[in-house]
């Protein structure tokens, strides 16, 4: 009997159905993730939805605009698109594969990203300058908080109860209940935003000083400055959250932050050329090396760059499956995705870890988000 994920599978072959055990259809390397990849395909104005059991692409959904980033929670059966140019959000539904709605949130847009509790995205605007809080019960835009100037990120505490937002001059905690933005902490040109676990730690990357500024929530003051060998472009927590890592301009390496107590810097480990968006597994940490193509791969516990996977031309953006079963990659010039077995990556002689697959997906996928089903 073919399942309906088969047929999905076998949606995008030229084979015929009885060719499903030996074509695009088959599982390769073992079980697979029952679950899917739904990639943001920014020239192709599109999301492709890649099966991670058949490591095929299942069907590509057509969007009203170009699509910068894509996510996903996991008490919602959907997921959601940003069309930055038009300032929309578009859900789509995980268990029919298939666009649902949109809402207009913005003229432009900037980023969007999913509140702790799933109840809500928060989408940070270039036109009108302003933070949008939309409720994804009623799939309405819930309020609004105008913003002096062009936001560049935004995130909220684990608690619900304060954000941070940067700019290109300062950074500044947002009250979520009350829906006021505070003073600005602090003069710089401000990158990422991230809390630490317990909310009362917030870290702003200010990318001209080169250095991560750490804040006392409850009292809006400066705890630190810790100046990095790098622009503070990309940051990556590991799993228990104790380690920070921070690639970007200035240096092919990878900083070690520890960010707790009194923050320091661990260790700045060499990674492969100009090191840029990286993923972490339990056990590795995936560095991007967009200039050569491939993936350096940091075992987390000795910190030491164990190999290398060649993946394809400019990739992008990293992340890994719930199950930690894949590193999926995603290249912006060759247009497809390059799947990484996590555990066939091992410690060898010449320092290479093996491709188990790339998948065509589009032209310049650039965000992607797993859900499992």
């Amino acid at each position: 009997m073919l399942t309906r994920r088969t047929l999905l599978a076998l949606s995008v072959c030229p084979a015929a159905a009885f060719v499903a055990a030996s074509s695009c259809g088959r599982r390769r390397g073992g079980a697979g993730f029952r679950g899917y990849a739904f990639v943001a395909n920014e020239e192709g104005r599109a999301i492709a939805v890649v099966d991670l059991e058949a490591l095929a692409v299942a069907r590509h959904i057509a969007l009203d605009g170009s699509p910068s980033a894509v996510i996903a929670g996991t008490q919602r059966p959907f997921v959601y698109a940003l069309t930055p140019a038009n300032g929309t959000v578009h859900e789509v539904a995980v268990d029919h594969l298939s666009f649902t709605r949109k809402l207009n949130v913005a003229v432009s847009a900037l980023g969007m990203r999913l509140s702790p509790d799933e109840r809500a995205l928060y989408v940070w605007a270039r036109n009108p300058k302003a933070l949008f809080r939309v409720n994804l019960d009623d799939w309405k835009v819930e309020w609004r908080i105008a913003l002096p100037e062009e936001p560049v990120d935004f995130v909220a505490a684990s608690d619900h109860k304060t954000g941070a937002v940067s700019f290109g001059s300062g950074v500044r905690l947002v009250d979520l209940d009350a829906r006021k933005l505070g003073n600005s902490l602090g003069a710089g040109d401000f990158g990422a935003v991230r809390f630490l676990a317990d909310a009362r730690t917030m870290i702003a990357a200010d990318r001209g000083q080169r250095r991560l500024s750490f804040y006392d929530v409850a009292s809006s003051r400066l705890l630190t400055h810790l100046p990095l060998a790098v622009r503070p472009d990309h940051l990556c927590f590991n799993a228990d959250g104790g380690q920070l890592f921070v690639t970007g301009d200035g240096s092919d390496s990878v900083v070690v932050v520890y960010p707790y107590h009194t923050p320091e810097v661990a260790e700045t480990v060499l990674a492969g050329r100009a090191p840029g968006p990286m993923a972490a597994s339990l056990a590795f940490l995936f560095v991007a090396n967009p200039q050569s193509g491939g993936v350096s791969i940091l075992e987390i516990n000795s910190r030491k760059v164990i190999a290398v996977a060649s993946v394809g031309t400019d990739p992008g953006f990293i992340t890994v499956t719930p199950d930690d079963q894949y590193a999926l990659v995603l290249n912006r010039a060759s247009g497809d995705l390059a799947v990484l077995r996590v555990g066939a990556i091992t410690k060898n002689r010449d320092r290479r870890a093996p491709l188990l697959t790339a998948i065509p997906v589009g032209s310049r996928p650039v965000s992607a988000a797993v859900r499992a089903v």
